[in-house]
C-alpha cells in the first residue's frame, strides 16, 4: 500500500489561493467614499423623478395666459414662488448674445443657458464655421427643491437677462426672479482674447425658498459635434476626461462607459481639437459621469461622435447657493493652456503617460512650436525628424557596433554549435563564455532599440494631437492634422481597415521602412546564431516581417494623420542614410575582429551576475548526468 504524504506544494498553493482570496475581499469591500458616492446617486434619482412629475405640470402650464389671475394662480400652484418670473416680459425663448475677437456666445432666457458657442478663428473640414454647441446639442440645468415641496429644473424657466461692461469685460447676468429682490442668478463674464470666461451661480434672498435639507443637482449633457472628415479617427481622440485629486483620469474612448469621482477640479469634454471644460477651483464631490458612442460607421451622415453627461452637486450654505465656476469653449491647445498653469488644464491633453508625455509635453510641442514659428509646417516636421535622428544617432550607431560584433563571432559560434550539437547545456555554455571573453553581450543590440521606444511613442502620439496641424497644407496634403487623399474610391466601395481612399505619405512610409528592414534584417540575420535543432528558424521569420510590416503600416496609417506618415517617411530614410554612412566609412569589422581576439586573451574577471549564472548552468549540468 501506498503510504500517503504530505504534500508541501499543494499545502504553499492552498494558502497563497486564500490570500489572494482575502485580498481581493479586502479591495472590494466599498469605501466610505463610494458608500457616500452611492447614496448621493439614490438622492440624485429621487430628486429627477420629482422633477420629472413636476415637468409635467410645468408642459400644462405653457401657453397659459398669465394675465389672466386664475390661470396665474395655478400657474403658481406648479411653480410655487419662481412663477412670478413667468411674468415678466423676458418670458420668451429669445437669446442675448456676447462675443470677444475669440468666441461667439448665445444664452437663451429659457434656462439661462448656453445654447450657441462659436470659434471665430476655425473652421470644419467643410469649411462651416467650428460650433461647439448649436442647435440642442448641449443642456446645463439645476434640478432642487423648494420649501413649498416642489422640485424644479432650471431648463424650463425663464431668467432675465441683462449685458453690461466691467471696463473691458463683458458681463452677462441671467436671473431666475422669486421676485424683484429674490432670485436665481447666472453670471457670466467675458475677456477680451479669452477662451477662458468666470461664471457664477448664486442665490439672493433664497433661504426661505429654496429646501437646503436637498442637494442642488447640476447636470450637463453635451454631443459632440463632428468636425473632421473622417468621424472615426475624431472619435479616437474624443474622450470625457476629468482631474480628480490632482490626477487625470479618463472614460473610454472606445464605447459606452461611466465613473464615479470625488475632488474634481474640472470635466473636461474633449471633441479631438477642441474642448469645452467647465472648472470648478473648490472642486466638485460625488461626481457621476457617463460617455456614450453615438456613431457605429463611418459616413458622411453622422454629425455627433460621443454624449457626455456629468451629475454632480452644488452645497447650499447658509440657505443660498454661491458657486464660483470657470467655463472653457476653444482649442484644445497647450500653448492657451499653458496660461492656465494653476487650473492644471494641460492635463486634459493626450500626451501619452508617463515619460511618453513628459516627451510630449516639455521637449517636442516647446520645439515644434518654435520650428513652426519660423517654417512652413511641412519643413518643421522634417526638421524636426532631422533634429530626432540627430540626437538618436549614436544609439543607432551603438546598435549597429553591437550587430557587427556579433556577425565577427558567428563563425566561432557555429562551431561550439557544431561541436555540442547533442549537448544542449553544454553549448550554451560555450557560448556564453565565448561572449564573456570577447567582451560581447547579446543583450547589446536590444538595448538601444529600447532606448528608441519612448521617442517612437511619444511621437506616435504628438502628431495626431498637435492642433498646430490642424488645416495646415504641405505638398498634396491639405491638412497634415488629418490623412491625405490622392484618390478616393467610388461612392460606397470600401475596403475593411483601409478605408476608402489612397492616401500617398503612408505608401512613402512603407517603401521606405521597407528598405529599412531590408538593411537591418541582412545585418541581424548576418550576426545571428545557426539556427539549432527543434528551435524555429528566426531568419525566415525575419524575410516574412520584412514584406508583413510595411503592408501593416499601410493599412494601419491610411487613416491617420498625414504628418504623422511624413514623419516615418523622413526619419526611415535618414536613418537608412546613417546606417550606410556608419557601415561604409565609420565601422571598421577587421579592426573590431582584433579587438575582440584581443580582450580574449585578456584575463576576464566574473562578476557577481556572471558567476551565479555559470554555477547554475554547472549544476544543471550536473543534475542532466544524473538522469542519464
Amino acid at each position: 500500500m501506498e503510504e500517503k504524504k504530505i504534500d508541501l506544494n499543494s499545502i504553499i498553493g492552498f494558502v497563497l489561493i486564500g490570500v489572494i482570496l482575502i485580498w481581493i475581499l479586502y479591495n472590494n469591500t466599498p469605501t466610505d467614499q463610494e458608500i457616500q458616492a452611492e447614496k448621493a446617486r439614490q438622492e440624485q434619482v429621487q430628486v429627477q423623478d420629482e422633477a420629472s412629475k413636476n415637468n409635467v405640470l410645468i408642459e400644462q402650464t405653457q401657453g397659459v395666459n398669465l394675465q389672466d389671475s386664475t390661470a396665474l394662480a395655478a400657474y403658481k400652484g406648479s411653480l410655487g414662488s419662481f412663477a412670478y418670473s413667468a411674468t415678466l416680459p423676458s418670458a420668451t425663448d429669445n437669446v442675448t448674445t456676447f462675443e470677444n475677437d475669440k468666441v461667439r456666445f448665445k444664452v437663451s432666457n429659457k434656462g439661462g443657458q448656453i445654447v450657441e458657442v462659436l470659434l471665430k478663428n476655425f473652421n470644419r473640414y467643410d469649411s462651416v464655421p467650428v460650433y461647439l454647441v448649436e442647435k440642442g446639442n448641449a443642456s446645463f440645468n439645476l434640478t432642487f427643491s423648494t420649501t413649498e415641496n416642489r422640485t424644479l429644473n432650471t431648463q424650463d424657466l425663464y431668467f432675465e437677462p441683462s449685458l453690461t461692461k466691467n471696463g473691458d469685460t463683458q458681463v452677462l447676468s441671467m436671473k431666475l426672479k422669486a421676485s424683484n429682490n429674490q432670485y436665481l442668478e447666472y453670471r457670466y463674464e467675458l475677456k477680451p482674447g479669452e477662451y477662458l470666461m468666470d461664471y457664477s451661480i448664486r442665490s439672493q434672498g433664497l433661504s426661505g425658498v429654496l429646501n437646503s435639507s436637498q442637494p442642488v443637482q447640476l447636470s450637463w449633457k453635451q454631443k459632440s459635434i463632428r468636425h473632421s472628415q473622417s468621424i472615426q479617427y475624431e472619435n479616437r481622440y474624443t474622450r470625457l476626461t476629468f482631474l480628480e485629486d490632482g490626477r487625470s483620469s479618463k472614460l473610454s474612448q472606445g464605447g459606452d462607459d461611466d465613473d464615479t469621482a470625488t475632488k474634481v477640479k474640472w470635466i473636461s469634454y474633449r471633441q479631438h481639437f477642441f474642448s469645452s471644460i467647465l472648472i470648478n477651483p473648490n472642486e466638485f464631490s460625488d461626481v457621476s459621469l457617463t460617455s456614450k458612442q453615438l456613431f457605429e460607421d463611418e459616413s458622411v451622415e453622422e454629425k455627433f461622435t460621443k454624449l457626455y453627461t456629468s451629475s454632480l452637486p452644488l452645497e447650499i450654505q447658509a440657505g443660498e447657493l454661491n458657486s464660483h465656476l470657470k467655463w472653457y469653449f476653444g482649442p484644445t491647445d497647450a500653448r492657451i493652456f499653458n496660461d492656465y498653469k494653476d487650473l492644471q488644464l494641460s492635463d486634459s491633453i493626450p500626451f501619452g503617460w508617463g515619460i511618453f508625455g513628459f516627451i510630449n509635453k516639455y521637449i517636442f510641442t516647446p520645439i515644434f512650436g518654435f520650428l513652426s514659428n519660423v517654417f512652413p509646417y511641412g519643413i518643421a516636421i522634417i526638421i524636426m525628424t532631422i533634429l530626432v535622428r540627430i540626437v538618436l544617432s549614436p544609439v543607432t550607431y551603438k546598435s549597429y557596433v553591437s550587430q557587427a560584433k556579433m556577425k565577427v563571432l558567428r563563425p566561432e559560434i557555429k562551431e561550439i554549435n557544431d561541436k555540442y550539437k547533442d549537448n544542449a547545456m553544454k553549448r550554451q555554455q560555450e557560448t556564453m563564455k565565448l561572449y564573456g571573453k570577447a567582451g560581447v553581450s547579446p543583450m547589446s543590440g536590444c538595448v538601444p532599440a529600447l532606448l528608441q521606444l519612448p521617442v517612437f511613442y511619444a511621437l506616435f502620439m504628438f502628431f495626431p494631437t498637435a492642433i498646430m496641424l490642424r488645416h495646415k497644407s504641405f505638398l498634396w496634403a491639405d491638412d497634415l492634422s488629418s490623412y491625405d487623399i490622392v484618390y478616393k474610391f467610388p461612392d460606397g466601395f470600401y475596403i475593411p481597415f483601409y478605408g476608402d481612399h489612397v492616401s500617398l505619405f503612408p505608401i512613402l512610409a512603407s517603401v521606405a521602412i521597407f528598405f529599412y528592414m531590408k538593411m537591418t534584417t541582412g545585418q541581424q540575420q548576418a550576426m545571428q546564431q545557426p539556427t539549432q535543432e527543434g528551435m524555429p528558424d528566426m531568419g525566415s521569420i525575419m524575410k516574412i516581417m520584412i514584406y508583413i510590416s510595411p503592408l501593416m503600416m499601410l493599412f494601419f496609417f491610411n487613416n491617420y494623420a498625414s504628418g504623422l506618415s511624413l514623419y516615418y517617411f523622413i526619419s526611415n530614410l535618414i536613418t537608412i542614410v546613417i546606417m550606410l554612412v556608419i557601415k561604409n566609412y565609420i565601422i571598421d569589422e577587421d579592426k573590431i575582429h582584433n579587438k575582440i581576439q584581443a580582450n580574449k586573451k585578456k584575463p576576464k574577471k566574473e562578476n557577481r551576475f556572471q558567476r551565479k549564472m555559470r554555477e547554475m548552468m554547472e549544476q544543471a549540468e550536473t543534475q542532466q548526468k544524473k538522469k542519464r
